[in-house]
């Protein structure tokens, strides 16, 4: 009579189990509201006087908040419907300037005590939710001749520090090339060239009494600089994506040279494509006072200096040599001139970037510094009635000023048009530079009306799999049956469940997955109920039948299951994205399926059946 009872400990745990992935599946039953978050940059916090500011400005304009709340650092407001969202974010640029950051989103209207628990919705891919999709290509050859670019400037430096005589320093194809007319000068910058860029191919070539150095870059650094380029962009990507408020972005490498980034719930396309495509910096360098711009106009630029316009279209000499550039700032904000209120940029230096604009600015008091502001911008034109995109890198000189007294770490920027400019100047120059050029070459923008229905469709197939196997269990095995369709809708409760404890990304493959595992979830529970069909036929006890029949098909539901988990991990370590969320769910699928089908049933069956005398079972 005892054999098909649970100890008490087996039953609190099945109770428990069940009771937790009703409390973490919950918050996926609560609407996603159109959303607005302000977050403060460098130099402004959100705070009580912030939300004040907010609450007041959005009810003189006649904008109803359904909820805001306050917390770590941001300010969410809660909208009930898109176009007041966007009527809010305007009303709010405004008045908040560049010292904060807006960004549209959705957020989910969860109550307090799921959130303080960790109880949250799972987020949902671009294909459900909408949003942006662009595949970027890395311009790799590009980031070689970058490189060669910086030997070339620290090979000059190196001449002029070891007062070496060279006749000039020049990048001609794969090589940086000196030239000098004396072979001993030559065989000493050889040495010097040796012991300071260890990793650089070095020979000697002399012709008609001109003695070079050609220094080459390594086939194994330049595959180095490749692989370190893409993923500076990848990372460079991620900090801008993140700086604009983007929840749950995907930002993952295709290929050799491709970048693949997605941003569910996007709502700004245009805005995003600008910024992850913008390769926006800045460049210092002293202005050239001894030489003549009207010589440099005639064609007559000095060899250490560059011709450059403001941008106003004033022609101004400048050195050559750059004291710091955007790769060494680590940190920028936007804000205000106290003096004269024009948009600035306060910018901070890494150490390096620190001590040369410290010892620069040392020796040049009283001297003109100007701030080159560099961007490739996309020019459209229509050639032959077609129409050509084409790249066109622009720098303006947007500020001189003579430095007045020495400074090092940290200084402000100004010169800009704009707040908005100097805002999104401060974003890209805290994001960090871009290593190498990108191209965006596909964009698909997917409208938030596809993604409910891609969710709305892949609900009902859920559904209606669901309905259609619980009917056939009902049917071939009444009440066993029955307890099956329990377990069945369990244990699509756990899968969101433990989807939303792993904040896993549900995807369109991801819900076919759940598909899959809904019609392979009573695989397990028909084995167990054919066998005990079986056990019955051969004549015995209805109460041994069905202890025989759980314990001897246990080894081959877990075979079978086995071999359907490692298929999973396969697909997932080897698969892409979408792979690999159809891999996530089956996983989890199989898993929970597994403890619903033999713990939950079990324990079911045991409720109804355990310590009873029967005479037949209604199966």
């Amino acid at each position: 009579m005892n054999l098909n009872r649970y100890p008490l400990w087996k039953n609190l745990l099945v109770g428990f189990v069940i009771l937790v992935g009703l409390i973490y599946a919950l918050p996926n039953i609560f609407d996603q509201d159109p959303a607005l978050e302000i977050s403060g940059n460098r130099r402004a916090e959100v705070d009580s006087s912030t939300e004040n500011r907010v609450r007041q400005a959005l009810g003189t304009a006649g904008i109803q908040i359904k909820s805001l709340d306050v917390g770590g650092g941001k300010l969410l407001l809660r909208f009930n419907d898109s176009e007041t969202q966007l009527r809010a974010k305007e009303s709010l640029e405004t008045l908040l300037g560049g010292d904060y950051t807006l960004a549209l989103t959705l957020s989910t209207d969860v109550p307090g005590w799921l959130r303080s628990i960790g109880a949250l919705p799972m987020y949902l891919g671009l294909d459900l939710r909408g949003g942006v999709h662009v595949l970027i290509d890395v311009d790799m050859d590009a980031a070689v001749s970058q490189a060669l670019e910086r030997y070339n400037g620290d090979i000059r430096t190196l001449m002029r520090d070891e007062k070496l005589r060279y006749s000039t320093v020049s990048t001609q194809g794969s090589a940086v090339v000196v030239r000098f007319n004396d072979a001993a000068q030559r065989d000493e910058a050889l040495a010097k060239i040796g012991n300071e860029f260890g990793n650089l191919l070095l020979e000697s070539v002399d012709s008609d009494n001109i003695f070079q150095v050609e220094a080459r870059i390594s086939r194994a650094e330049q595959e180095s600089t490749r692989k370190f380029a893409l993923e500076q962009n990848i990372t460079t990507l991620r900090n801008r994506v993140n700086a604009l408020g983007v929840s749950e972005p995907i930002i993952q490498q295709q290929g050799d040279r491709r970048i693949v980034v997605q941003l569910p719930g996007a709502q700004d396309p245009a805005r995003l494509k600008d910024m992850l495509g913008a390769t926006a910096t800045l460049e210092y360098r002293l202005q050239d006072t001894e030489h003549s711009v009207e010589d440099a106009l005639a064609g007559k630029v000095p060899v250490g200096s560059k011709l450059y316009r403001t941008r106003d279209g004033q022609p101004i000499l400048l050195n050559k040599r750059v004291i710091v550039t955007g790769n060494q700032i680590t940190d920028a904000s936007s804000g205000f001139d106290q003096r004269s209120s024009q948009p600035a940029v306060f910018v901070s230096l890494d150490g390096p970037g620190a001590r040369r604009m410290r010892n620069v600015t040392t020796e040049n008091v009283g001297k003109p510094m100007a701030v080159v502001f560099i961007e490739t911008r996309t020019e459209v034109r229509v050639v032959d009635g077609k129409k050509v995109t084409r790249k066109v890198p622009v720098q303006e000189v947007i500020s001189v000023a003579n430095i007045l007294e020495p400074f090092g770490r940290r200084f402000q920027t100004t010169g800009l048009d704009s707040p908005a400019e100097a805002h999104d100047l401060a974003l890209l120059l805290r994001a960090g530079a871009l290593a190498a050029p990108i191209e965006i070459i596909e964009e698909r923008t997917i409208g938030p009306s596809l993604g409910q229905e891609n969710i709305d469709q892949g609900f009902r197939s859920v559904i209606i799999g669901m309905i259609l196997v619980m009917i056939y269990m009902a049917f071939s095995y009444r009440i066993f049956g029955l307890v099956a369709d329990m377990a069945l809708m369990l244990n699509l409760v756990l899968i969101v469940a433990v989807l939303s404890m792993l904040q896993a990304t549900l995807t369109l493959p991801g819900i076919a997955g759940i598909v899959l595992t809904v019609g392979m979830a009573v695989d397990a529970n028909v084995l167990i109920f054919e066998r005990i069909r079986e056990e019955i036929r051969i004549g015995n006890t209805p109460q041994a039948s069905i202890h025989a029949g759980y314990e001897k098909a246990l080894s081959t539901i877990v075979d079978a299951n086995i071999t359907t988990l490692i298929a999973a991990v396969v697909l997932f370590s080897f698969g892409t994205g979408p792979i690999k969320g159809f891999a996530v769910t089956l996983f989890i699928g199989i898993l929970t399926s597994m403890f619903t089908a033999i713990l939950g049933t079990r324990a079911v069956i045991n409720l109804v059946y355990g310590g009873r005398r029967l005479g037949k079972l209604a199966i």
